[in-house]
């Protein structure tokens, strides 16, 4: 091959290697950042039908990534939902997806720690990817809005008079 048919071939190479990487670029899931718009989502619900963020529009939302496998989740469970309990008077819905992939499992441990606080399913991970979600639990406070005010990596005690606060004057915030 002649040194021209070879810089010819070698630029090509780097064209269509540019354009790969540019079009597999443009297709990564970017974390959610503070201030972002949440995305919307429809997944399963438990024990059926559909959890639909759209139908919270106007609320404060906290959203919360989950496995029943994974032992952090599991410990801040009855915290999350006392503070959904408590938080609900306020209008601030609670509510959880979990990557489970075995709905009997999940409906046994929703049944055990009396959940009553919406429950998705991500079995593929698909949503919880769209959010950026890297390890569980992972959740996501949302304003009126609908725009991520904080996210929380890792367990956390729902309990904490701070996290309550901040929740509380979320919700206390005017809408759109």
């Amino acid at each position: 091959m002649s040194k021209t048919n070879a810089l010819r071939v070698a630029v090509v190479a780097v064209i269509l290697g540019g354009a790969i990487y540019l079009a597999v670029r443009q297709y990564q899931p970017h974390p959610l950042a503070i201030g972002d718009d949440a995305p919307d989502f429809t997944v399963p619900a438990l024990p059926s039908g559909f959890l639909e963020l759209r139908l919270y529009d106007k609320q404060v939302v906290v959203l919360n990534f989950w496995a029943t496998w994974c032992p952090p989740c599991v410990e801040e469970t009855p915290s999350l939902e006392r503070f959904a309990e408590r938080m609900k008077t306020l209008g601030v819905v609670v509510l959880s997806v979990s990557v489970d992939e075995d709905q009997r499992i999940l409906k046994q441990f929703i049944d055990k720690y009396h959940i009553t606080y919406a429950v998705g399913r991500d079995p593929d991970r698909t949503l919880a990817t769209r959010f950026g979600t890297i390890q569980f639990p992972e959740t996501y406070i949302l304003d009126r809005q609908g725009r991520l005010a904080d996210k929380v990596i890792g367990p956390t005690d729902w309990d904490d008079p701070r996290l309550q606060k901040f929740v509380e004057e979320l919700a206390r915030a005017p809408g759109r």
